[in-house]
């Protein structure tokens, strides 16, 4: 019989709120930390009150998108900080996140790049991928698109199917590397297989100019399954042209 998933009723104050935290196991806390939004809130914000950098992380995720509490991105910008100072990596990228696109902070690139580098180098894949951004539009570093392509497959070799998709799309254009259409096309397979859509979309489209068309229409569907409504118009628009739909 399958043992239950803890989770139990929180206590009345913060202060029995820490208490209890510190007489759970690791696994607890975790399995705590993770509950839905509305539920998980008052735990979350004791154990980032307590520095549990799990919770510190958690509480800023949830007040930068307002889950369970009101939206504050200047105060998720705080509690990231604090886990960054701690050495939480996850914290690390989110800080560099935040300055990337100006929640909670003025957009400074620069800034961005700092916090996605000392994550990259704690060998953080989101990290490694949002830093190989910043390279290759040359925003806050000096542009860079061979290093670009380098974060780009480390973060790819972690299993990142973003990280997949723009290794492709480097190879496929030349950006940083000289083009090479054979290895294009295999890691936006490899990205397509991990359940990134626009990997999905860019593997049909090459199925498809290699004839492909029937494998190709199939994994069209799952790029269009998957994507934004803003990115699956964008889709709709292309597969028009190419007499798709």
């Amino acid at each position: 019989m399958e043992e239950a998933a803890f989770a139990p009723a929180a206590p009345s104050s913060q202060a029995a709120l820490a208490a209890a935290l510190l007489s759970m196991s690791g696994e607890q806390v975790r399995a705590v930390l993770a509950e839905p939004p509305a539920r998980a809130f008052r735990w979350v914000e004791a154990a980032a009150a307590i520095g549990l950098a799990q919770g510190q992380v958690r509480l800023g995720r949830m007040l930068l998108a307002g889950e369970g509490t009101a939206a504050d991105p200047a105060a998720a910008v705080r509690w990231f900080a604090k886990a960054a100072s701690a050495g939480d990596v996850e914290a690390m990228n989110m800080l560099g996140r935040c300055h990337e696109n100006g929640w909670g902070v003025n957009v400074d690139f620069a800034e961005a790049a700092v916090w996605f580098t000392r994550a990259a180098d704690a060998g953080d894949a989101w990290a490694e991928y949002n830093l190989g951004h910043l390279y290759l539009n040359g925003a806050g570093v000096a542009r860079d698109a061979a290093h670009a392509v380098a974060l780009y497959r480390r973060a790819a070799v972690r299993g990142h199917a973003r990280a997949m998709n723009l290794v492709g799309r480097c190879l496929e254009h030349g950006w940083g590397e000289p083009a090479d259409p054979e290895q294009a096309a295999d890691w936006y397979r490899r990205s397509a297989e991990g359940g990134y859509f626009r990997g999905q979309y860019n593997h049909a489209s090459a199925l498809l100019a290699a004839g492909r068309r029937e494998e190709a229409e199939t994994w069209f569907a799952r790029a269009l399954g998957g994507a934004s409504p803003s990115s699956r118009a964008v889709m709709i628009d292309g597969l028009r042209a190419l007499g798709l739909l």
